[in-house]
């Protein structure tokens, strides 16, 4: 942290302490608080009534996450980086410790809830002080300009988030949902934890490396069992079309290996069958039969036998065979 920066949280704890003290010992601070709240801005100014009602929603804390919650997302998908929605998230929970620790602690009454006049309203039940809205106003919208990348969009961003969270306290008092002084400390509180924020980054970092290491580590067991499952569904495919052929087919090829007649069906069915000039048909249309080795290979038909010989033709011929 620079030295600037320790120089502005020192003097901004400082101003926090004392408009916490002035309160409890119900100084001029105090007395400020019941001015403003008996001359009623609200009736002052009635036009903008309706307007400030929607402004000061700003200042809500649900509503501002959700919108500044949706543009780092962005940002941190595009980057690659978890470190904008871990500012984000260690801002809000120091402001909800810090900002709501002292709000139940001091337990001041708001301004439409105040019993006795010139009274600091303090360790009543209420929970006001300081105010949520400003405080919440201040960490959100200052949580874009230290964020920013460049010193020009740091500059700009802190001038509107300063804006804003002026706005929104302003806006409170106006409706008489808080004192004066409620609006100055949460100013002050806004702004600590945005001025400590640099202490926290160390911390950021290792959250960042582990939870990074933790998805990667998890990305690759899921693809590693992927890869183990696919041969084995690939396997389980070819089982189903190896158990699916035709049996006409397997029982041909094996015949046709062992030496065994064709089935006729199969070969009725085998590509150019039918077609006049296939192997093994007579021009006139009738197939010719021929024989196979033992081996599986075809030979030529048959030779015609020749004539035995006439002393054997005689025998036969008186043993009557021969007519």
């Amino acid at each position: 942290m620079s030295r600037t920066r320790v120089w502005l949280f020192g003097a901004t704890l400082a101003v926090y302490v004392a408009i916490v003290v002035g309160v409890l010992t119900t100084s001029k601070l105090v007395t400020l608080d019941w001015q403003v709240m008996l001359w009623r801005p609200y009736k002052q100014w009635p036009q903008i009534h309706a307007f400030l009602d929607y402004f000061v929603v700003l200042g809500q804390r649900g509503p501002t996450a959700v919108m500044v919650l949706a543009w780092l997302g962005w940002r941190a998908w595009r980057h690659r980086t978890l470190h904008p929605l871990l500012v984000l998230g260690t801002s809000l929970l120091l402001l909800n410790i810090t900002v709501g620790a002292v709000k139940y602690g001091l337990g001041r009454l708001g301004p439409h809830y105040a019993t006795n006049v010139g009274s600091a309203e303090m360790f009543a039940g209420g929970d006001i002080f300081p105010s949520g809205h400003t405080a919440n106003a201040v960490v959100t919208w200052g949580v874009l300009a230290y964020l920013a990348t460049t010193p020009r969009a740091r500059r700009w961003g802190s001038v509107a988030s300063a804006l804003l969270a002026l706005g929104v306290g302003a806006t409170t008092v106006y409706l008489g949902t808080h004192w004066v002084s409620d609006v100055l400390l949460g100013w002050a509180a806004g702004l600590l934890i945005l001025l400590a924020l640099p202490w926290f980054e160390p911390a950021m970092a290792s959250a960042e490396s582990f939870l990074t290491t933790a998805w990667e580590r998890r990305r690759r067991r899921s693809h590693s069992l992927a890869r183990q499952a696919v041969p084995a569904g690939a396997l389980a495919r070819q089982e189903d079309e190896t158990a699916g052929a035709a049996p006409a087919t397997r029982h041909s090829v094996t015949a046709g290996s062992a030496g065994g007649a064709v089935n006729p069906a199969a070969a009725a069915t085998a590509p150019g069958a039918n077609s006049p000039h296939a192997p093994g048909r007579s021009p006139a249309g009738r197939h010719e039969r021929t024989p196979s080795t033992p081996a599986g290979s075809r030979r030529p038909p048959d030779r015609p036998r020749p004539a035995p010989p006439l002393v054997h033709q005689q025998a036969a011929r008186g043993r009557g065979v021969v007519g």
